[in-house]
């Protein structure tokens, strides 16, 4: 685990554009996002469910606290991180 985050941390630090004075985002940048945007969209996914087949039947499933507390959290870092991915000048 510890060489393969060293090889993904080496290759985020060769990860260069040759139009990096002209853009206003580099690929680093884009490479932060396309994160945020994978914790937001796992925040979405632990939301899903906890509904019941029955609509007689009350599930208290959907006040799990994966779905009330953790997936929230995990959105709004995710948006964040978003912002701190568009602001960073590497």
């Amino acid at each position: 685990m510890k060489k393969l985050f060293e090889t993904l941390r080496a290759r985020f630090a060769a990860a260069q554009d040759k139009h990096d004075a002209e853009m206003p985002l580099t690929i680093k940048n884009y490479i932060l996002l396309a994160a945020g945007l994978v914790v937001i969209i796992l925040g979405m996914v632990l939301m899903c469910g906890g509904g019941s087949d029955n609509p007689e039947v009350f599930n208290y499933e959907m006040f799990s606290w994966r779905r009330i507390t953790l997936a929230p959290i995990l959105i709004v870092g995710g948006f964040a991180f978003e912002i701190y991915a568009l602001m960073k000048r590497f």
